[in-house]
């Protein structure tokens, strides 16, 4: 079997769907996970969390604390409260700091054409990655990015902006304007389509592995009533593609106007270089999710 090469850069530690999708990834049999870099407030913290999955699932997977702070904006997602679980669950404490863009750069290198780079957070690593070292989109087979809202407003929380977007609204304008990269987004308008309630979660989290993803989620405590399945959806698209469906075009990023700061928009253009998508077919990611994990 052939296996895609995967380096995910993450904001594990907040919302649970991080941890459903590194728990995706780490069960999916056509995935070589690389790397992992984390991203936003307290990136140690949150590779903590990200080793504790992994060594769950008994995989040794290098992992790397990343960017803490946006470029230019306030902070707006600091401690990961997720970390107070971390006593349950055997994970490494030390991590070598300060080199996550080029462990990334290194991993892209010693792999030209075939490292998908999946982000799932704000998108600071990355956008210093293509700044830093030019030359690794060239490298790159696929940029995948759960960012933005394309296709008119979700209800998801009533937020302005998507989150990933609005956290770091400089880095992903600096993803989407680099010339020659082709990226695919994963926006919010298709992410939210996909929802559980605790109940649900609750009986499909069966496995071991998902059973840990269920201790960091809150659902116990009442912190959290509802698992939507936002990063999930961007992870799986890569091994099971048909689950959606694409537009072409070209996506810019509001950086203008405070109110909408972080603001996706997408203009359609057979010849443009970023695919976002369009439609999601429920029951077949929960069928390519659950068969995996």
């Amino acid at each position: 079997m052939t296996k895609q090469k995967i380096w995910l850069d993450t904001d594990i530690g907040n919302d649970i769907d991080d941890s459903v999708a590194l728990a995706y990834l780490l069960r999916e049999p056509r995935c070589q996970l690389l790397g992992i870099s984390t991203v936003t407030g307290e990136p140690v913290e949150r590779a903590k969390l990200a080793d504790a999955l992994c060594q769950a699932a008994g995989a040794d997977i290098p992992i790397f604390p990343g960017i803490g702070e946006p470029l230019l904006t306030p902070q707006r997602q600091g401690h990961p409260h997720q970390a107070k679980y971390l006593s349950r669950w055997p994970h490494r404490t030390q991590f070598e700091t300060g080199r996550a863009i080029e462990a990334m750069y290194q991993a892209i290198r010693q792999n030209p054409g075939q490292v998908t780079l999946l982000a799932i957070g704000p998108l600071t690593n990355v956008a210093l990655l293509l700044k830093t070292h030019p030359d690794a989109a060239s490298m790159l087979a696929d940029i995948v990015i759960m960012c933005g809202e394309f296709f008119g407003k979700s209800t998801y929380l009533r937020l302005e902006n998507e989150w990933n977007a609005f956290c770091d609204p400089y880095a992903a304008a600096i993803i989407y304007a680099t010339a020659g990269v082709p990226v695919r987004s994963v926006g919010l308008d298709v992410t939210s389509q996909l929802i559980m309630t605790p109940d649900e979660v609750q009986s499909r989290f069966a496995s071991p592995l998902l059973r840990v993803v269920y201790d960091f989620s809150g659902f116990d405590t009442g912190e959290r009533q509802r698992l939507y399945y936002h990063d999930p959806l961007a992870a799986v698209s890569i091994f099971a593609p048909d689950v959606m469906t694409y537009a072409q075009g070209k996506v810019s990023v509001e950086l203008a106007a405070s109110r909408t700061l972080g603001r996706t928009y997408f203009d359609e253009d057979p010849a443009g270089l970023h695919q976002v998508a369009a439609s999601v077919d429920r029951d077949g990611f929960y069928q390519a999710f659950f068969a995996v994990v």
